[in-house]
């Protein structure tokens, strides 16, 4: 079974150990939030804030992006061009591995 965003949110903040009030305090929300998102009570929280905390816990906000299934802002205008969406629906298609998602980023750095 996936987990779902709370509990990854959960148990990353647990093992960086950053209590709910002090993840709060440093993005900029109530500590009653954290303890609903963590508690699936509430949905993610929007892009921002979720790189936010990728920040505060420092992991990789594609980290708990991948798990809130939601992208900044500063990638949604990526990712609305003709070009970047015919190449995302072609990867899609593909099915790849993580192993292959790598392979393909180290061969896109290659280009520039």
């Amino acid at each position: 079974m996936k987990e779902n965003f709370g509990q990854i949110l959960k148990d990353i903040r647990r093992s960086k150990n950053v209590s709910q009030r002090d993840l709060a305090n440093s993005v900029g929300v109530d500590f009653t939030y954290i303890s609903k998102i963590e508690n699936d009570r509430l949905p993610p929280p929007a892009a921002e804030t979720i790189i936010k905390m990728a920040e505060v816990l420092k992991v990789p906000e594609e980290l708990l992006l991948a798990h809130s299934g939601k992208v900044s802002n500063e990638l949604k205008d990526v990712i609305s061009t003709p070009e970047a969406l015919r190449f995302l629906n072609e990867v899609r298609h593909m099915n790849l591995s993580g192993d292959e998602w790598n392979s393909l980023h180290q061969q896109l750095k290659s280009l520039r």
